[in-house]
C-alpha cells in the first residue's frame, strides 16, 4: 500500500466518525423565563443528543415583534415557536405562517389545548385566579365576590391592555353568562384598580395595599412557598388559562427536528419537566405542582382562541372605555 494511499484512508477514517455524530440544528424562538427555556432545551437535547438547539428568548410581544419584522423581510430563522398564549398563534395561522402537524402525542390532550388542524399546541396551564393576603377580613371563592361593597376598592387587576394573560381572562369572563360586560361594569363601579401586568398585582397584595387581585397561579403559589403572607384560590366558576403553546413555522428548515420538539414537549418526559419547572402540566395523566389542588378540582373555563383574536381590539376598546373613561 502507498502511502499517499494510507493517508487517503486514514483521512477517510477520520472524517466517518465525524459525519456520524454531525448534529442537526433547530433553531427555536420563545417567551419562557430563561431558566425554563435552558432546562427544555437541555431536556430535549439529552433525549435528542443528534439535534443541537439554537434558541432566543424574548417576551412574547417583543419576541413577535423581532419575528415579524424578519418575515416582513421574507426572512424565516426560528423552526419552531414556543410563546405564551393560544391567541398569538391564531394571528399565526391567519396569516399563513404555521405547519400543521398532528402529533401522535395528542390523544393525551384535551381537545381545547391544541388546534384541531395541529398548528399548535398547548404545553401547560397557567391559570389566572385570585390571590388574598392572609390577613384580609374577607375569604373570596368566586369572581361574582369582587362587586359586593365589602371589597370596594380593595381588588387589583392587571391590565387586558397590557397583560396577554389579562386579556385572555377578559375575553374568557366576558364570554360566560353568568358574568359578561357587566361584571366588569361593577368592579370598576366597586373600585378595582386594573394596572400594569400580574408583577404589579402581587406586589400589591403581598404588601397589604391591595387585600385581593388577580394573579397567575404560579406566581402567587410560589411566593406562599417563600413565606409570603398570601394565598391562591382557585374560583368556583373556574379559572381563564393561557398554555404555552408549541408550533412549527411553514417555512422551517428542520422540520424533521420540530415534530421531534413538538412531540417531546408533548411527552410524559417532557410534561414531567413542565411539573418539575413548577407549572401545571398540559397533559391530563401527570401529577399537579406542590400547593395546587387535585386536577379534578380544577375547574377550567371555556375558550375560544379564534373568537378571542377576532374581537381582541374591541374588547381591549370597550374595556378602556369603562376603566379609563
Amino acid at each position: 500500500m502507498t502511502v499517499k494511499k494510507t493517508l487517503v484512508l486514514c483521512a477517510a477514517s477520520l472524517i466517518f466518525p465525524l459525519s456520524a455524530i454531525a448534529q442537526d440544528v433547530l433553531t427555536l424562538y420563545t417567551s419562557q423565563p430563561n431558566k425554563d427555556a435552558q432546562m427544555t432545551v437541555d431536556a430535549f437535547e439529552a433525549a435528542n443528543p443528534n439535534i443541537k438547539v439554537e434558541w432566543v428568548r424574548d417576551g412574547t410581544t417583543q419576541l413577535m415583534t423581532k419575528l415579524r419584522a424578519e418575515l416582513s423581510s421574507g426572512v424565516v430563522k426560528p423552526d419552531v415557536l414556543l410563546i405564551a398564549d393560544s391567541v398569538t398563534m391564531e394571528s399565526m395561522v391567519n396569516e399563513g405562517y404555521l405547519l400543521p402537524y398532528v402529533s401522535p402525542e395528542r390523544d393525551q390532550y384535551e381537545n381545547s389545548l391544541y388546534s384541531e388542524e395541529g398548528y399548535y399546541y398547548g404545553t401547560k396551564l397557567i391559570t389566572t385566579g385570585i390571590v388574598r393576603h392572609k390577613q384580609a377580613p374577607q375569604h373570596p371563592t368566586d369572581w361574582a365576590d369582587f362587586v359586593k361593597p365589602e371589597y370596594k376598592n380593595q381588588v387589583s387587576m392587571p391590565s387586558p391592555l397590557y397583560s396577554g394573560a389579562a386579556l385572555i381572562h377578559l375575553a374568557t369572563l366576558t364570554d360566560d353568562k353568568s358574568l359578561g360586560w357587566d361584571y366588569f361594569e361593577q368592579l370598576h363601579a366597586n373600585g378595582a384598580m386594573a394596572q400594569g401586568g400580574n408583577g404589579g398585582v402581587l406586589k400589591a397584595v403581598a404588601s397589604g395595599t391591595k387585600p385581593y387581585g388577580v394573579i397567575v397561579d404560579f406566581l402567587a403559589i410560589r411566593e406562599a412557598a417563600k413565606g409570603s403572607p398570601i394565598e391562591f384560590i382557585f374560583p368556583k366558576t373556574g379559572v381563564t388559562m393561557v398554555t404555552e403553546p408549541v408550533a412549527i413555522m411553514k417555512e422551517a428548515k428542520n422540520k424533521a427536528a420540530a415534530k421531534r420538539f413538538v412531540d417531546f414537549l408533548l411527552s410524559k418526559e417532557g410534561q414531567a419537566l413542565v411539573l418539575e419547572q413548577g407549572y401545571l402540566p398540559a397533559r391530563r395523566d401527570i401529577g399537579v405542582p406542590e400547593g395546587f389542588p387535585k386536577r379534578e378540582n380544577i375547574q377550567l373555563m371555556p375558550f375560544n382562541a379564534a373568537k378571542t383574536l377576532e374581537n381582541s381590539e374591541a374588547n381591549k376598546e370597550r374595556f378602556s372605555k369603562i376603566f379609563e373613561g
